[in-house]
């Protein structure tokens, strides 16, 4: 992973970080209910932003990189971890 994602990755979830935070505060403080599922909804997103981004940066420099190697191994490899990670995605 180059630098640039790994920064804003990391970025990304101290944010998500102190949402998560925020809502154990609001569930310790008997909060309403569904402005607590709203929190979570918005956590659950940032989330999944990371997840795009991270799955963007392993398709653009691992698996590219697999594919310019000529490796067959190495390329099977990469293609198989892209497609349990996108099966374990939909679940």
């Amino acid at each position: 992973m180059d630098k640039s994602t790994n920064e804003r990755c990391l970025k990304r979830l101290t944010k998500i970080e102190g949402q998560v935070r925020g809502i154990a505060r609001m569930v310790d403080e008997k909060r309403y209910c569904i402005d607590i599922i709203t929190q979570i909804s918005a956590a659950r997103a940032a989330l999944d932003r990371v997840e795009l981004e991270l799955l963007e940066a392993h398709v653009t420099h691992c698996v590219t990189s697999a594919i310019q190697s000529g490796n067959r191994a190495d390329q099977r490899t990469k293609i198989q971890e892209l497609i349990e990670v996108l099966k374990r995605a939909r679940r």
